[in-house]
């Protein structure tokens, strides 16, 4: 696709924002779609970020992308095919059988953001978009573009019993090459999505269908996907440009509603993530976010203020 070939138009989160939708060749389920948000920074700058969301998700957090601009980067997030933006009638959400199958968005969006003046970008991921963007970044060195890599708390790991983790996951990884539609119980934590939604215990505003209040059942495929991709991660990939990894600073798994629903990852193990991260090779700085929320940028005000002053000193610490 050709710089001139873009066209863009208004996106549902108001001024300032536009989306273009990307198409790609049919797949499993047929016709497929993504879409790449913008929103330009007030100067011109060659500077950029590209973000991609986690699961059950898609890109609505406007404070980060404003945060962004105002310190000189343009920036860009991709709704995923099947997520939020760019889910069609015919598509099951979120469906996915490989991680990379989403290569071909972010490569697409990597030549588009090149094309329209920028030299230098910051990839950033949230949760599975961690993970996924942990591995492009792996899987291409020496990119002419990638120069950072941001990770709001990857899944790096299955946050469950560990000898469930150790013997079932391998199972229903084996049993979806085969029955890949077949659903498996997510044990999500039923307070998340309520601790961020205004109308529900939290401040945010976002579409309750594009990310879901409850998720009681996950499609094997999709434990098949990130465990094929977590195997890597796990023997450790090598990453040529500076990685910051943030998470909180802990995990709890919350009954029912009270402080550590909105002080804690209520997804994700923490020591997994430290764990995980520590076996990149490379130059990686570890993070932890004081009362930080599963995704850091949606956590209470001073948590995120600090997800800010550090990303941004750290940024400028290496030269971005």
């Amino acid at each position: 696709m050709t710089h001139s070939a873009v066209h863009y138009q208004p996106d549902i989160l108001g001024t300032g924002y536009e989306q273009t939708t990307l198409h790609f060749p049919d797949d499993y389920e047929g016709a497929v779609v993504a879409t790449l948000v913008r929103k330009k920074a007030a100067k011109s700058t060659s500077k950029a970020v590209l973000y991609i969301h986690g699961f059950i998700d898609y890109f609505f957090q406007t404070e980060m992308a404003e945060q962004f601009n105002q310190h000189g980067f343009d920036f860009y997030a991709l709704d995923l095919r099947k997520y939020g933006r760019s889910i069609l009638p015919h598509q099951k959400y979120y469906n996915v059988h490989n991680l990379p199958e989403y290569d071909a968005e972010i490569d697409q969006a990597l030549e588009i953001i090149s094309a329209e003046g920028h030299d230098a970008l910051l990839l950033c991921g949230h949760s599975t978009g961690g993970l996924t963007t942990t591995l492009y970044a792996a899987h291409h060195p020496n990119h002419p573009l990638i120069k950072a890599l941001w990770c709001n708390s990857p899944f790096y790991d299955f946050n469950m019993n560990p000898i469930k983790r150790a013997l079932g996951i391998p199972q229903l990884s084996r049993l979806a090459k085969t029955f890949p539609n077949l659903k498996f119980p997510s044990e999500l934590n039923k307070w998340y999505t309520a601790s961020l939604h205004q109308d529900l215990k939290g401040e945010w505003d976002f579409n309750l269908d594009w990310k879901k209040t409850r998720y009681p059942m996950v499609y094997i495929s999709f434990v098949r996907s990130i465990y094929e991709a977590q195997k890597e991660i796990h023997q450790g990939v090598t990453i040529d440009v500076p990685v910051l990894v943030m998470h909180s600073h802990q995990t709890k798994n919350p009954k029912k509603w009270g402080k550590s629903a909105q002080s804690s990852d209520v997804i994700l193990g923490v020591k997994d993530i430290q764990k995980y991260a520590k076996k990149i090779q490379g130059d990686v700085t570890i993070q932890s976010i004081q009362n930080g929320l599963h995704d850091l940028v949606l956590s209470e005000k001073s948590a995120r203020e600090q997800v800010y002053h550090n990303l941004f000193q750290w940024l400028n610490s290496k030269g971005l």
